[in-house]
């Protein structure tokens, strides 16, 4: 009866994705009456105007501000729009889209930094961090029905309950999580790597916790970090690399980094590969940049061309593989814990699964092996030992 497709605003590729699903959902079906239509999310909130002009066969639109409306927008009811972005707590009816072994919380809505590629802050507002009991309360939820696995999400994970008054910070939610049981691992996810200190350090040695950090530097060079309105550089990131791994053995650190900032040149970049080979990250992603209107570095231009930015994306990310297939081969022989999502489509009798250094949906995979489809009858939670790696995945043999 209706399709809601949410959409992502946040760069152009992300919009061109969204266009082509929208033109697909107002398809001619062949006789047979279409859905109603109504599209969501952060491409309607900041272009709601040009893309009800663009088409005018969608039959209602919702930005993010409303999301709490969407039973109204489906009735066709009026409703009165809301002045800040919705963020939902533990009594929202929610539908769990992921393998039952795990799932997401998103802590907080908004950012309050002014990273000046970024359109996040003029789509979604400032910081608004959730009360702590709401997100332990939605855990305790998620647990008793069979999560063993919770990824923490927002778009600045560690600037957490800085809002609040009392502030209330991630080390303390993070406490308070552990305490939930059936838990078994809690992840942090999107982090500022000006905002690790060294309680969040300690937390991540917690029991539950998982040693695991995804610290977005967005690139090393000082220049660049200039235009981009971040500070921290090479040379600080790497001795906080060096101290997460002095203090919390075995983390594995993940960032993501841009490419074809205007003012990259090739000794910019340069400065860029000798980073990441130092840096040897445990995992990576490379965007190459997108000029967004309503940013900072709109102003700047455009001028390293796509072809450009393309071979640079390329350059990091086969950089990356080596790195991470070296790392992955010194695993070969080990014994680790793996939460099993499900059966894989590859091979019979093969399970696809995850290490604690490998996050959901951005990371590798450990593909195992087990006799029969009955992997998962004494739980998620297994342990496998490692018999080969590839540069970002894993194989490996249940074990009793």
């Amino acid at each position: 009866d209706v399709v809601v497709l949410n959409t992502c605003g946040f760069i152009q590729p992300s919009k061109d994705e969204a266009d082509e699903a929208i033109r697909s959902a107002l398809a001619p079906r062949h006789g047979r009456r279409r859905p109603k239509l109504i599209v969501a999310g952060c491409y309607v909130e900041r272009n709601a105007g040009e893309l009800a002009a663009r088409y005018p066969g969608v039959d209602a639109w919702i930005g993010v501000k409303d999301f709490d409306k969407i039973v109204s927008v489906v009735r066709g009811q009026p409703f009165r729009h809301s002045r800040r972005t919705y963020l939902y707590d533990e009594s929202a009816p929610r539908a769990v889209s992921t393998p039952g072994s795990w799932a997401y919380i998103k802590i907080s809505e908004g950012c309050s930094h002014e990273c000046a590629f970024c359109s996040i802050p003029s789509i979604k507002g400032a910081y608004r961090s959730r009360p702590i009991r709401s997100i332990v309360a939605e855990a305790e939820e998620l647990a008793r029905s069979g999560a063993r696995e919770i990824n923490l999400i927002s778009q600045d994970t560690t600037y957490y309950g800085r809002d609040r008054s009392p502030r209330s910070l991630l080390p303390r939610l993070l406490r308070d999580l552990g305490k939930v049981p059936g838990l078994a691992w809690i992840r942090i996810l999107y982090g500022y790597p000006e905002e690790v200190d060294d309680a969040l350090i300690g937390a991540l040695r917690e029991d539950k916790v998982c040693r695991y950090l995804d610290i977005p530097f967005q690139h090393a060079d000082p220049a660049v970090l200039r235009r981009m309105r971040r500070s921290m550089d090479a040379r600080r990131a790497l001795r906080l690399i060096d101290k997460l791994r002095a203090r919390v053995p075995g983390i594995a650190v993940r960032t993501s980094l841009i490419v074809g900032f205007p003012g990259e040149g090739r000794t910019e970049f340069a400065s860029l590969k000798a980073f990441v080979r130092e840096a040897a990250f445990d995992h990576l992603g490379v965007f190459a940049y997108s000029r967004e209107e309503g940013t900072a570095a709109h102003a700047l231009g455009d001028p390293v061309s796509e072809d450009v930015k393309s071979r640079r994306r390329g350059e990091i990310m086969a950089l990356q593989a080596e790195i991470s297939a070296r790392k992955l081969r010194m695993r070969v022989g080990r014994t680790i814990d793996v939460l099993l999502e499900g059966p894989s489509d590859e091979a019979p009798d093969t399970y696809i699964g995850r290490a604690e250094f490998q996050a959901p949906e951005v990371d590798g995979i450990v593909l195992v092996e087990a006799e029969g489809r009955t992997a998962l009858e004494s739980g998620p939670l297994r342990r496998v030992e490692i018999t080969d790696a590839g540069s970002y995945d894993l194989q490996g043999k249940l074990i009793a």
